[in-house]
């Protein structure tokens, strides 16, 4: 019967090889080694040996999970896909996740409510969006809707503000009616619902000025016309006047605008 005839540790902390008879044999983690009291004069039958390899195999993997949570909170499914990609039976991931759990290492609950505090605090995120970033890492609908109660009325609408006026800067130079659409379309995108998005867009200061409408109208304007100089007279005309009023800009202001451009080049 093979016997233990020498054990040396590795350069890794934690693991040992195991030499069988004078021969390297194969390596084991030290939970291994306590476990089986592995030790010189030891005889290792095939059960022993078999049973070995088990442990060791759940060991490895184990070691696996908490290296890759040691990085940053993980949830169930993305401990359960990191072990699949390394090759680890289903079984032994079933074990690993479940001793993750007893050991408070794995908390889907805690992980979603701390997902949506840093998001409240350090992001520019909705509900909406954070709801299906948490159901893409395998949150349950329950534990979602209970983390999202923590974003509350007030802290939407502050950060709902906050990026209505970075997008009201953004958009500065399109038309009053343009601006509105598209910090509205950015609020939804990131996730602001309806309710949030009208309360955001009555606290915002956005006033309609006809002289700042006008000059942003010229801007805009005279880059249409360049757009359009294939085209001549009556059907030049058309186009522009159908991009300046896709762009939000009034139908009274574009027909002055293009009725000056009309008179200039006479």
């Amino acid at each position: 019967m093979p016997t233990i005839t020498k054990i040396t540790t590795q350069k890794r902390k934690g693991r040992y090889n195991i030499y069988l008879d004078e021969a390297y044999a194969f390596p084991v983690s030290e939970s291994v080694l306590i476990k089986f009291r592995l030790a010189k004069g030891l005889e290792i039958t095939p059960d022993l040996q078999a049973e070995i390899d088990t442990a060791e195999a759940h060991a490895q993997a184990y070691q696996m999970a908490l290296n890759y949570l040691s990085y940053q909170l993980r949830t169930e499914m993305e401990v359960r896909i990191h072990l699949k990609q390394h090759d680890i039976p289903v079984a032994v991931r079933q074990q690993v996740v479940q001793r993750l759990y007893e050991l408070n290492l794995l908390d889907d609950a805690s992980y979603a409510a701390s997902y949506v505090r840093t998001a409240m605090r350090t992001s520019d995120k909705g509900p909406q969006v954070i709801r299906t970033k948490l159901r893409e890492k395998g949150i349950t609908a329950e534990q979602i809707t209970n983390a999202l109660d923590l974003y509350t009325q007030q802290d939407l609408a502050t950060n709902g503000l906050k990026l209505a006026e970075k997008l009201a800067q953004r958009y500065r130079q399109q038309s009053f009616q343009q601006r509105q659409q598209k910090i509205r379309q950015g609020l939804r995108q990131k996730g602001f619902d309806a309710d949030v998005t009208n309360l955001v867009m009555s606290q915002l200061e956005l006033v309609k000025d006809d002289d700042t409408e006008w000059t942003k109208l010229i801007e805009q304007g005279e880059k249409v016309w360049r757009k359009t100089a294939r085209y001549s007279g009556y059907e030049r005309k058309q186009k522009a006047k159908q991009q300046l009023y896709r762009k939000g800009f009034a139908l009274d202001q574009i027909d002055h605008f293009l009725a000056e451009k009309e008179t200039a080049n006479d």
